[in-house]
């Protein structure tokens, strides 16, 4: 069951209601007892999609991290290509 958020445009009281999807709106506000309350329109919540179909980069298991780490890169080091360059890098070295 949703959270709904109400406003009272004759006092400006403002409050949650915890509602059926399927009941009405609230219309007496419980602050000044008048028919003027009306339902606002929120955020929201957030939608987790899981499951085969969706893009590999959401919600990725915590394995990727390590997975991530050990895929260095073919051994390249921020000194591939430069005369400091260890033996495993296979990027050719720039001339300078």
């Amino acid at each position: 069951m949703p959270t709904y958020d109400y406003a009272c445009s004759a006092c400006g009281h403002r409050f949650e209601e915890f509602q059926s999807i399927s009941a009405d709106p609230l219309r007496q506000c419980p602050a000044c007892k008048k028919k003027k309350l009306e339902r606002l329109i929120g955020p929201g919540a957030g939608v987790i999609f899981k499951g085969s179909g969706f893009y590999q980069t959401d919600y990725r298991p915590a394995s990727y991290a390590s997975d991530a780490k050990k895929d260095d890169g073919g051994g390249c080091t921020p000194k591939c290509g430069t005369s400091d360059a260890p033996a495993g890098c296979k990027m050719p070295k720039k001339d300078g």
